[in-house]
């Protein structure tokens, strides 16, 4: 634990233990995603599935990439992973993004997929309102992961018919926010 940086953040008036609590669960949501947009990632076939395999694929990756960059952050403030995976798993921010019962329904599939972002983008939210102009550090993280799951959010729900994101499927870099906080 960085002591210096835990006792800076709660001068800063932010409740340590609390954002501790966010941290985790949020980064247990991005690891258990992980594993189940593997298994919706797969089931997506067909014209209609294979038209979102790639954008599934992109969202699946940089979840893993939220996990790896939140974890630094989790022990720098005396945080730390509960030892128990399924423990780890049930404690989750957001529902587990399981396949829907038939797996060969392409819709259910982007419900489930733009649930879990909006999920996603609401924790972080959640966790910027609380760190903004108080713990730079993590609220910078927050806002970088959020806005790559505004994205996620907004691919999915263009494939729904909700209307124009005007985001555009990203070419390249995977994480263009958050990579700066994986190196």
């Amino acid at each position: 634990m960085a002591k210096v940086t835990r006792e800076m953040v709660e001068r800063a008036g932010v409740d340590v233990e609390k954002l501790v609590e966010l941290l985790v669960k949020n980064a247990a949501a991005e690891l258990t995603t992980y594993y189940y947009y593997t298994i919706l990632r797969v089931n997506l076939i067909g014209l209609q599935g294979e038209s979102l395999k790639e954008i599934a694929e992109v969202a699946r990756i940089e979840d893993r990439n939220h996990f790896e960059a939140l974890i630094p952050r989790i022990y720098e403030v005396g945080g730390r992973l509960p030892d128990d995976m399924k423990v780890f798993h049930d404690m989750s921010a957001c529902p587990p993004a399981r396949l829907p019962k038939d797996p060969t329904d392409v819709n259910a599939i982007l419900k489930v997929l733009v649930e879990a972002e909006r999920c996603a983008v609401r924790g972080y939210t959640q966790i910027c309102n609380m760190t903004a102009g108080k713990d730079h550090r993590t609220y910078d993280l927050a806002l970088a992961i959020l806005n790559e799951e505004i994205e996620h959010e907004s691919w999915f729900s263009e494939f729904l018919g909700e209307g124009p994101s005007g985001h555009f499927m990203r070419r390249g870099e995977s994480s263009p926010f958050v990579s700066k906080f994986l190196r």
